[in-house]
């Protein structure tokens, strides 16, 4: 070794030798943060497999399968001292989070012990492709460097650096690259959605948890390392700057620890301030952007339920040069935007080192702050405990509504007024009014055993389990008050650690009345206001107000749906229940091996067993018998043999070929249901523009399904616009492609929509797209809007506005389309059409309604009075065929289970009804 090369070793204190491990630039074709460049997951898998070869202060795990089959790789990266007790430290991470069990003293020694472990996450929205390939630079950074301050996180910190969406990463950078001439690369006209089934919608899905990438995400996140630390990389970044840090504006949720959001200030500042001191402007927070806290669905927003730290950034780059925009508001510098950039050319590599600041601001604060960390998350885990354990309550916008009410007839703190803090009223009002015993949080929920459609309340436990909640099964029958549950029922107790995140999925959101300004019109929430889980997925259980113990067990895992039976001796044939939705499974596949399957009109009786309207007859064949006791055991649903055919009017199902629209680019609402339809055997096809302006739809399809969105809507209407930009020119791209092209259009497309169905032909509308309604004649006025010019607009927002919440209408359950659903069910409801019928309407059936002034639930709503007496769900005849509507998203993300079977029902009704 020579003198220099020595004397560089002691400056660097030893530590890893960078000229053993390849850098970026030798291991892809081009440097990835180059111009017109992009890195595919194919390459970045084999990078990080060279790295694990090659480095000790790296551990490369493979976390699970993505939807298209690729693996999800986290790099963990830590000093190799650390790397050698990962699993010590992992349970350390678990043993402090979960809380149970541990004195302040005992996690005050483990905090101690421990490292604070930080996760890292790229590649979420694929077509943000600033996030994968800096990654890729961080990564090589953290792992050649040896300066101090490296040293010392790696020492301090785990950093686990992964990666959400393999397929993404494939599809939008194999799309940019496919071109030879870099100027004309681009991925905006990409030809489908960059994860599998529902795109953007993958940062959606965090605590429903369908997707296997979501899954194996929540895993890391909940159940195996319990990072303090969640940061989620995003762009694009607000314009006239780079990049939008933490914190975020208001509301957040009221079932948050308090010390999550401080801590969540505390590292956003930090980013904010490593950035200024670096000399890289432009970063702005809260008001800088519309970014909230509200909602449960996305990744950075779920660990607050989880008492972790979830951090969003949202930067500008990409690989093809832009410009940073001169916007006048953004260049004067206050709280929020401290430090003002220049307008100038901008390159993706710039980008890279603002992410790489970022990336380092946090785990240095990490390093600094792991004692505090480590004992924080046992902090908010221990008081989830606490309060989950005694009477608690949580303060919500109603409650204080109720609470100034109160106190405008009591008697003013004459004190508090003379020393200037006016609006105080009497202080015993604190406990009569926001401490009624009646308001008080509960200590657990039951879930009865032996409900209605019981596999999908075990869907609903298993998201809970997904997210690391502790669910308990009770081992014999046991009582709570009064009421005595079976064995087999499940209990969900809040005294655990992850109480904010089962509250949130409990009970219902009550999200402020937030204006623009005071009189103004509503300021527009980040993504949806309403969501209760347990809401959407029609789920029956009880809240537990005071404390309560049986013989319950701890659920290891993942629950099972309990094997179905076939009960009864009979020769005829099966009565099976409409009221569980995986009776539609088992249908389908009767159907798709030509066996005859019919629905009971007025229902039936077998012994003790009664079924409602739309009970389902299955007559008795060997083929039949093989189905129908082999669907029972896997669905979880169980079938009556009986000696005869119910005396029950029937109607005859038939065989159906779907036909699931979808547009260029890809529609998530379209995708979910694609999901959907997989999940429950569903035949289908997705259909294109072009095919339907072909015209002959009834040639290859007998049902349409148009989902929210799907049908354009004209800004300024009473219809929610519809999004979506230009389409690309047939000849920019692959010929494979070119038949997907085209849009839905009033003068080509919905003719032809028109005859199909007035030849027999279903047409299904879901959300907006029920602008069908009006546009092939059907004798119904949009109920919330007003006429201006002979035109039908949208009332202002002030007038009304739901901008995504749970609401409570009326059903019908003795029509087919309502088939199998209770007399009131809870819709998801996003600034979606209603109905009223038209006085001189025939061959209109309501089939669900609103019947209250008052029918909000979940979430917010401003107006929603106008909604009383308006309908949601139509069942209208269109000649010989059906066209059925549904204003509400039934099929909302997937998470709606409780109105699937508004879609399922019309899958089949609609051709059994068909007219000959």
């Amino acid at each position: 070794m020579t003198g220099a090369a020595l004397a560089l070793v002691l400056i660097m204190g030893g530590g890893a030798n960078a000229a053993t491990i390849t850098p970026p630039s030798e291991a892809f074709a081009q440097n990835p943060g180059s111009d017109y460049f992009l890195a595919d997951y194919t390459a970045y898998e084999a990078y990080l497999k060279t790295l694990a070869s090659q480095s000790d202060r790296m551990k490369l795990v493979d976390f699970g399968k993505s939807e298209e089959g690729r693996t999800q790789w986290m790099a963990i990266v830590s000093s190799p001292a650390n790397l050698a007790k990962l699993d010590q430290y992992k349970s350390i991470s678990k043993r402090l989070a979960k809380a149970e069990g541990l004195s302040k003293e005992e996690a005050a020694k483990l905090a101690a012990e421990g490292k604070a472990v930080v996760w890292i996450d790229a590649g979420l929205h694929a077509t943000e492709t600033v996030t994968s390939q800096g990654q890729i630079q961080v990564l090589y950074r953290m792992l050649t460097l040896n300066d101090p301050e490296t040293l010392r996180m790696l020492d301090d910190v785990i950093i686990i650096f992964a990666h959400d969406n393999p397929d993404g990463m494939e599809l939008v950078s194999d799309w940019y690259m496919r071109n030879e001439d870099p100027k004309k690369r681009e991925f905006g006209s990409i030809p489908r959605l960059y994860q599998k089934y529902i795109g953007h919608d993958n940062n959606r899905d965090s605590f429903m948890s369908q997707m296997s990438e979501t899954t194996n995400v929540n895993k890391q996140l909940f159940r195996e390392w319990f990072p303090q630390i969640i940061f989620n990389q995003h762009q694009t970044g607000p314009d006239g700057m780079i990049v939008f840090v933490p914190p975020f504006r208001d509301p957040f949720n009221y079932n948050y620890d308090p010390l999550v959001m401080t801590t969540l200030q505390e590292v956003g500042m930090n980013m904010h301030s490593r950035l200024v001191a670096e000399d890289k402007p432009g970063s702005g927070a809260r008001s800088a952007a519309a970014y909230s806290t509200w909602h449960n669905g996305m990744e950075r927003s779920i660990a607050y339920f989880h008492n972790s730290v979830g951090l969003l950034t949202e930067i500008i780059g990409g690989p093809t040069p832009t410009t940073v925009s001169l916007v006048p508001e953004v260049q004067l510098p206050n709280g929020d935007r401290p430090m003002p950039i220049a307008p100038q050319p901008w390159h993706l590599n710039q980008t890279i080192e603002y992410q790489y600041s970022l990336d380092r601001a946090v785990i240095d604060y990490a390093s600094r702050n792991r004692e505090r960390l480590l004992f924080n998350i046992y902090k908010m885990g221990a008081n989830s405990i606490e309060r989950g354990s005694k009477d608690s309550w949580t303060v919500t916008p109603t409650r204080i509504d109720a609470l100034k009410e109160a106190g405008k007839s009591a008697k003013t703190n004459d004190t508090a007024v003379a020393f200037g803090r006016g609006g105080a009223i009497d202080p015993s009002l604190y406990k009569t009014v926001l401490q009624k015993p009646e308001n008080r949080d509960p200590r657990g929920y039951v879930i009865p055993a032996g409900q209605a459609d019981m596999p999908t309340a075990v869907a609903f436990l298993n998201a809970l389990i997904k997210s690391g909640v502790d669910v308990d099964r009770a081992t014999k029958a046991f009582k709570v008050g009064d009421k005595t549950y079976p064995a087999g029922s499940y209990v969900v107790k809040t005294a655990q650690a992850y109480r904010p995140h089962i509250l949130d999925m409990f009970e219902p959101q009550d999200h402020p009345h937030d204006l623009e300004y005071p009189g103004g019109p509503p300021k527009a929430p980040y993504d949806i206001t309403g969501y209760t889980l347990a809401y959407q997925m029609g789920v029956k259980y009880d809240r537990i107000l005071d404390g309560f113990d049986g013989p319950f067990e701890r659920v290891p895992d993942l629950i099972a749906v309990q094997p179905g039976a076939v009960k009864g001796s009979g020769k005829a044939g099966w009565l099976i229940s409409h009221e569980t939705n995986r009776s539609f499974t088992l249908t389908n596949r009767l159907l798709k091996a030509g066996q005859p399957v019919f629905w009971l009109k007025t229902g039936a009786k077998a012994g003790k067993d009664s079924f409602g309207p739309g009970a389902i007859w299955v007559p008795a064949s060997p083929q039949a018998q093989e189905i129908v006791s082999k669907g029972v055991k896997d669905l979880g649903i169980d079938a009556v043999s009986v000696a005869a055919k119910p005396a029950s009017e029937t109607i005859a199902l038939k065989p159906v070929r779907i036909g699931l629209v979808d547009v260029y680019g890809g529609s998530m609402p379209s995708g979910w249901n694609r999901w959907l339809f997989e999940q429950f055997e569903a035949p289908f096809e997705v259909v294109y523009p072009q095919r339907l302006d072909a015209g002959d739809i009834a040639k290859d399809y007998d049902v349409l399904v148009f989902a929210d969105g799907v049908v354009p809507a004209p800004a300024g209407g009473p219809f929610r616009p519809t999004r979506g930009g230009a389409q690309p020119k047939p000849e920019d791209i692959p010929a494979e492609f070119r038949p997907w092209l085209g849009k839905i259009t009033d003068e080509t497309t919905v003719p032809q929509i028109a005859e199909f169905a007035k030849n027999g032909g279903t047409v299904i509308t879901i959300g907006s797209s029920g602008r069908l309604a009006t546009l092939l004649g059907a004798p119904v006025d949009i109920a919330v809007a007003r006429t201006e010019a002979g035109k039908q607009v949208g009332l202002s927002t002030k007038e009304f506005f739901i901008p995504g919440s749970v609401l409570r209408t009326k059903v019908d359950n003795t029509q087919p389309l309502a088939y199998g659903l209770p007399q009131d069910v809870d819709v998801f409801f996003d600034r979606s059409p209603t109905f009223n019928l038209k006085a001189s309407a025939t061959g209109v059936a309501r089939v669900s309604w609103f019947d209250t002034p008052t029918p909000l639930r979940s979430g917010w709503a401003v107006g929603q009075e106008k909604l009383n007496g308006s309908t949601a769900v139509l069942d209208i005849d269109v000649g010989k065929g059906k066209l059925l509507v549904m204003g509400p998203e039934v099929t909302q993300r997937a998470q709606s289970y409780g109105t699937f079977k508004f879609l399922f029902n019309g899958l089949l009704y609609g051709p059994a009804a068909t007219k000959n």
